[in-house]
């Protein structure tokens, strides 16, 4: 019976494979649905990783941490004489720096590319009332000369470090996109990314999107006007799976065929899954510049108060934390910066699990243990504070359990309250209407400068139509005036002497509080090949066409 059995799961096996190879399908698993299709609204993992199979950038990181060209032909440098420094009007230095666009790049509706799409997505991307997430670089931008279809020159009002790496120039195609933006306030409700998803006309990449089930799946075909290597999966679903264990149950009913890392198991659940079943799956762990962390609400009268925020920290055993959740295969963070970035300062001090001074700290902020052992202050209000964080995240919510218990050691009322990660990135944080804390992850580039999330210009408001990442309300002309000078400074060392007074400051400051650095988890079927995880912002769905079965 033993031997009947396994020959029928062996022929069921065999049928399966069978009939993926002459599908040509792949189903993708990730836990969270993207809360826009924008290139440029909302950051957002979930919106990067499906946009990296139909929308090309200009440039991006590869899995080598490289600066490469993707929708260009030649990455411009000073050596090569496509930047040149240029004088401006007040004095100061700038920057020229030439593009030209790959001569077979096209939309999905047959349109090329032009330096038509190029001037109305700076046009956009610079408007104060768009809503782009990333609108500084275009700001940036004083003027584009067009040479000719193909070709356009950017302007640069100053010289940066990474004056070449345009990862956020995020075309729009101008003829679908352009009478939609006649009033730019309401632009981000009436885009085609969001109202008519399925258009070809709005992807330049391998495939297109051709089904969107809001919250279920996103499904992708092949691009036909696409003219680079042809991908090999004549269709691609992306599945979403909100829970991690539902997650990992539709991995081994053959319902998803490859959790993609960037958004898929936690570390524990990946190690446990690859003992019981490493035999029929490769798993790949890749630690990365992702920062998990708790942004403060700096404008909640608590946590404005620096010593509550350092007394929060103080309580917390972060170290046990990490071993008892990931056996020690993620470090601790005391800064944004990860060790695997060569600007990572060592000796900034780490912060100790301390409860007795987290103690002090918080009767000198005021508030004193009461009856209950919940701290008050001398009105007799309670000191409650709201987490939160994606709800379905099996590791977050188990973070959050751990957070809550060894805060209420210290008086601290914490209360949690989760919400889908579609609504808590495209609402919740974006509109910063979060009332105290919110658990999430930062996932950057190489020495990519936090302008967005630290600068106070970055404070997302309703006159700024909520544009920016700054959700904590950072605001320090110390911390601002670093990232000004990190981001011009072409000496690395002395960039590196800025970066670590930055890192020392938001030591002291805190306007979120670290965690640790996380390892991600990439689960692929044996015959799933090509797929290189990059341990950064830009996923390794900007190569789909390299993907294949074996």
């Amino acid at each position: 019976m033993w031997r009947l059995s396994c020959l029928v799961l062996a022929v069921l096996l065999a049928a399966a494979t069978a009939a993926r190879a002459e599908r040509g399908a792949l189903t993708i698993g990730i836990t969270q649905f993207p809360s826009t299709f924008h290139p440029s609204i909302d950051s957002m993992v979930a919106k990067s990783f499906v946009l990296g199979m139909v929308h090309r950038p200009f440039t991006a990181y590869d899995a080598n941490w490289a600066l490469t060209c993707l929708l260009c032909v030649e990455l411009p440098t000073l050596e090569n004489g496509k930047a040149v420094l240029e004088k401006l009007p007040d004095g100061k230095t700038g920057i020229a720096v030439t593009y030209a666009i790959k001569p077979e790049a096209a939309w999905g509706d047959g349109r090329p590319v032009t330096t038509r799409d190029v001037l109305f997505t700076w046009e956009a991307g610079r408007h104060d009332r768009s809503g782009f997430s990333n609108g500084e670089l275009f700001r940036r931008i004083r003027s584009i000369d067009v040479g000719d279809d193909r070709t356009f020159t950017l302007h640069l009002d100053r010289v940066t470090f990474d004056y070449n790496a345009i990862n956020d120039f995020l075309l729009l195609p101008e003829t679908l996109e352009r009478p939609l933006f006649a009033d730019p306030a309401h632009y981000r409700e009436r885009t085609l990314f969001d109202t008519d998803t399925t258009n070809p006309g709005l992807y330049n990449g391998p495939y297109r999107i051709v089904e969107v089930a809001r919250g279920a799946h996103v499904v992708l075909e092949p691009n036909p006007a696409w003219r680079g290597a042809k991908p090999h999966f004549r269709r691609i679903v992306v599945k979403v799976v909100e829970n991690t264990t539902a997650l990992e149950a539709n991995l081994l009913s053959g319902s998803v065929d490859y959790i993609a890392g960037e958004l898929g198991l936690t570390l524990d659940q990946a190690l446990s899954f690859e003992k019981r079943h490493g035999d029929r799956f490769d798993v790949v762990y890749k630690p990365g510049l992702i920062f998990e962390h708790v942004d403060f609400n700096l404008d909640n009268p608590i946590l404005k108060d620096r010593r509550v925020r350092r007394a929060l920290l103080l309580g917390l055993d972060r170290g046990q934390l990490g071993e008892r959740l990931f056996g020690g295969k993620q470090p601790t963070a005391d800064t944004g910066v990860s060790p695997l970035d060569w600007v990572h300062a060592k000796d900034v001090p780490p912060t100790p699990h301390d409860p007795a001074r987290a103690g002090a700290l918080l009767d000198e902020a005021g508030w004193r243990l009461g009856t209950g052992g919940i701290r008050r202050n001398e009105k007799g209000e309670p000191l409650t504070l709201e987490l939160m964080t994606t709800s379905g995240n099996r590791v977050r919510e188990l973070v959050e359990q751990v957070l809550q218990s060894q805060w209420k050691t210290l008086g601290v009322d914490v209360r949690i309250r989760n919400e889908p990660a579609r609504v808590l990135f495209g609402e919740t944080l974006t509109r910063r209407r979060f009332p105290a804390m919110v658990m999430y992850a930062w996932i950057s580039a190489p020495e990519s400068v936090p302008r967005s999330s630290l600068h106070s210009s970055m404070i997302p408001s309703a006159a700024n139509n909520w544009a920016g990442q700054n959700y904590t309300g950072f605001n320090n002309s110390e911390a601002d005036a670093l990232l000004d000078r990190i981001e011009v400074e072409l000496d690395r060392g002395k960039r590196k002497d800025l970066w670590h007074r930055l890192q020392q400051l938001y030591t002291e400051e805190l306007p979120a509080l670290p965690l640790f650095f996380r390892a991600d988890s990439f689960i692929f079927p044996k015959w799933l090949k090509g797929v290189t995880p990059t341990g950064h912002a830009d996923p390794s769905s900007l190569w789909v066409e390299e993907w294949r079965e074996e």
